[in-house]
């Protein structure tokens, strides 16, 4: 199994947080997961909200495009992100429809 698939214009990722890191970033898919480590703690849903503002800078797309579709008090999470203006160079674009 990918970490990340494509469903029509949203990017689905399978994603494991590392709260309390000493600086953000991704590190590359690992398995059937993406690695992101967070400098915020995993108190009261703050991990949760920096992790959607990180994924919103990486990806250039507003909060509200952003979705926790599982593991809201885990660190194994799924997020969909909603129409990704740009992406960080190992995840593909999406394939385009043959004629279009």
């Amino acid at each position: 199994m990918t970490w990340y698939r494509w469903e029509h214009d949203a990017l689905l990722l399978a994603i494991r947080v590392q709260p309390r890191a000493s600086k953000d970033e991704m590190v590359t898919g690992q398995g059937d997961h993406l690695k992101i480590r967070i400098a915020a703690p995993p108190v009261d849903g703050k991990a949760n909200a920096y992790l959607i503002e990180f994924l919103s800078g990486v990806f250039t797309v507003p909060k509200s495009n952003i979705t926790i579709l599982s593991g809201e008090v885990g660190r194994a999470k799924r997020i969909r992100i909603q129409a990704p203006r740009a992406l960080p160079p190992f995840i593909d674009p999406p394939l385009k429809p043959a004629g279009k």
